[in-house]
């Protein structure tokens, strides 16, 4: 995993199959608090946890078919760099971003990719 300074005063880990960017020593970038382990470890996540990014993730796939003309050849079988690349977000967020869009008939899910429906045009 990565090694975090907190706020200049605390020490934390980020760990390594959750960071989907490339990070180099003194980036300063915007982390969130996992969990305060009873060592006082604190882990890390470089994402929002559960269901509070989920809202901002389903905006964006919706944004991002739009501007491709309203069908991104994208699904969840694509590789998670090919997801973070396009979307900026782990592969899970963007799994569970769609299955949201997908129960409020924002989006189709196709066998070669999303397609917006005519509630999201």
């Amino acid at each position: 995993g990565y090694k975090a300074v907190i706020n200049s005063a605390h020490m934390g880990i980020i760990y390594k199959n959750e960071v989907f960017q490339p990070l180099n020593i003194g980036d300063k970038i915007r982390g969130f608090i996992k969990k305060i382990r009873e060592d006082g470890k604190i882990d890390l996540s470089l994402q929002e946890a559960g269901h509070e990014r989920i809202g901002p993730a389903a905006e964006l796939v919706i944004t991002k078919i739009k501007e491709a003309g309203g069908f991104l050849p994208v699904t969840d079988k694509s590789a998670p760099e090919i997801i973070y690349t396009i979307f900026g977000m782990s592969k899970k967020v963007f799994k569970k971003a769609c299955g949201t869009l997908y129960k409020k008939r924002r989006i189709l899910i196709e066998k070669k990719g999303l397609r917006l429906t005519e509630k999201s045009s």
